[in-house]
């Protein structure tokens, strides 16, 4: 990429930029792909004040996608949406510089130098014009886009995505959206991993709500805090969800941090009777069929076979089946839930069906081992065929891919090996040594 005919300045300017393009981000297909339609899911009502950030990714998601003028497209709207949120007489400020950065970096891809160093030129004429606070710190702007981006990229990144809006605030102390997406960051890294949420943590999301109380999911995600410290919040939650359900749809309405905190703290059948009555507000909302199906997912993986009804099997299959519709692009976890609930509900032919179509489509490699880990835990739990089981979850271990399904398929080969059935368990144990060569 950097054999280019900009000057040895400009090409170390462009690894140097504070842009998508150098965050180090994942970049798997599935990643993009997923992200892609999530961005797409928040609708610009409710995500009105990071519709430049939105853009903006979305702009670095089509390039990476091979869309470029896809890409253009929203790079464009990115620039344009944040002059118009920052209401300043200035069209111009530090607020573009992320913006710039990508464009750099785009004309620079398609070997448009001319425009590249155009771009980072402008660059230098705002950090001129506009230094950061702090001088070993980038400006509070970049800081925020930065932390907000990582929050979206990567549930495992949220507490880096924490700090770096830290950074923002202690420059600039006054924007609330930023306050209130750390604090969004802090406690859903402790919700991801289902810990008890620090006191401290718990009082930063009270005074965060205070500042913000027009964020329904800021409040659905307190309340949950609260319910898991043991708070009794029933009607809280009915109060909350009136709310809710009366705004427009979207991934930030916080109807789904909502339906779990009903799921957990409230009750699976008023879980599924509140995902009912949302679909019937917003039929046409993709993004609350999702919500639904999910919910119906949970709702029969939480019963044993023998009081799993054949109704609601069935309505959770057609929600799954209708998700799968909707998310072309980015359906493989659903699909293969749809997959755990044919099983679950003893359609196995119809399971092994949606498994075998997977493994023959094109997958990037985390979507291989993800596919190939589930297909061994349904021929290990639900089929009994232990040496298949075994022969899937090598298969995902194989791909010398970073990942949980990875690790988790490790992990299940060193008990399966540790039972001691030969010769199955010396095979386990040779792969597992030919790993770490």
């Amino acid at each position: 990429i950097m054999s280019c005919s900009l000057s040895q300045e400009d090409c170390s300017k462009l690894e140097t930029l504070e842009c998508h393009f150098t965050w180090d981000l994942d970049l798997s297909r599935s990643k993009l792909l997923c992200l892609r339609d999530s961005l797409e899911d928040i609708g610009s009502e409710e995500g009105y004040s990071w519709l430049g950030h939105i853009y903006n990714l979305q702009g670095f998601l089509h390039c990476q996608l091979g869309s470029i003028e896809e890409a253009r497209r929203f790079f464009g709207r990115a620039a344009e949406a944040l002059r118009q949120l920052r209401n300043t007489v200035s069209d111009e400020g530090p607020w573009l510089v992320v913006n710039y950065g990508n464009l750099s970096w785009l004309h620079h891809l398609l070997g448009e130098q001319a425009l590249s160093q155009k771009y980072l030129s402008k660059i230098d004429t705002l950090m001129s014009e506009c230094p950061s606070p702090c001088l070993d710190e980038p400006h509070p702007e970049i800081c925020a886009e930065k932390a907000w981006t990582l929050m979206k990229f990567s549930a495992n990144k949220k507490l880096q995505a924490a700090d770096f809006f830290q950074r923002a605030i202690r420059m600039q102390p006054d924007t609330v959206e930023w306050q209130t997406s750390r604090v969004l960051a802090l406690a859903n890294a402790f919700l991801q991993h289902k810990e008890n949420m620090d006191a401290d943590i718990l009082e930063k999301m009270k005074i965060a709500k205070e500042h913000d109380p027009q964020n329904l999911y800021l409040a659905a995600v307190y309340l949950e805090a609260r319910a898991q410290k043991g708070a009794k919040i029933q009607e809280e939650a009915q109060e909350l969800a009136r709310k809710v359900l009366r705004k427009p749809m979207s991934s930030y309405s916080g109807f789904k941090p909502l339906l779990r905190l009903y799921r957990i703290y409230v009750s699976m059948d008023e879980a599924i009777d509140l995902a009912e009555e949302a679909l019937e507000r917003h039929p046409d909302a993709r993004y609350m069929k999702k919500c639904a199906a999910i919910c119906y997912k949970r709702k029969v993986f939480s019963l044993s076979n023998s009081h799993l009804e054949g109704s609601l099997t069935d309505r959770a299959v057609s929600l799954h089946q209708e998700v799968i519709a909707l998310y072309p692009r980015s359906s493989l976890k659903m699909q293969i839930s749809l997959a755990n609930i044919y099983a679950k509900s003893n359609q196995r032919a119809a399971a092994e069906e949606i498994f075998e179509e997977l493994l023959k489509s094109d997958l990037d490699p985390e979507g291989e081992q993800m596919v190939s880990a589930y297909y061994a835990k349904f021929s290990q739990y639900g089929q009994r065929d232990r040496n298949k089981a075994v022969r899937f979850y090598m298969r995902a271990a194989a791909i010398r891919h970073r990942s949980f399904y990875r690790e988790d398929s490790i992990r299940r080969l060193r008990k399966l090996g540790e039972e001691g059935r030969q010769p199955a368990c010396r095979e386990i144990e040779e792969f597992l040594i030919s790993l770490s060569d």
